[in-house]
């Protein structure tokens, strides 16, 4: 099992969560973040960290948040250079941001050039 991060972190970024990771799983995008199933541990370290409450044990994921389990594993991948591991700020707005629902296709998965 590893964790996910799931909607609830699309144009918040709260990077709590990364610090207090000890493998090094996450991976940064333009908007969201993404853990690495491969380096994943288990640990449960990052949950109680994320103030938007988006991540999950893989098994425990809410229905209309299950494709996240794959979009965390495709989005590590092609964000395997991206490794992020500190706490930085969160996005402009973040808080404005953390309530919004039916965000997933604001996710941005290419950075700008």
């Amino acid at each position: 099992m590893a964790y996910v991060i799931t909607e609830p972190c699309i144009n918040c970024k709260y990077t709590h969560c990364v610090s207090v990771c000890p493998v090094d799983a996450f991976r940064e995008g333009p908007n969201f973040l993404a853990i690495d199933p491969y380096e994943c541990i288990d640990c449960d370290a990052c949950v109680p960290e994320c103030p938007v409450e988006a991540i999950y044990p893989d098994d425990e994921i809410p229905l209309e948040w299950e494709h996240y389990i794959e979009l965390n594993d495709r989005l590590s991948e092609q964000w395997a250079d991206r490794h992020i591991n500190i706490t930085a700020d969160e996005m402009p707005e973040a808080e404005a941001w953390a309530e919004k629902e039916d965000k997933t296709s604001l996710l941005q998965e290419e950075w700008s050039a």
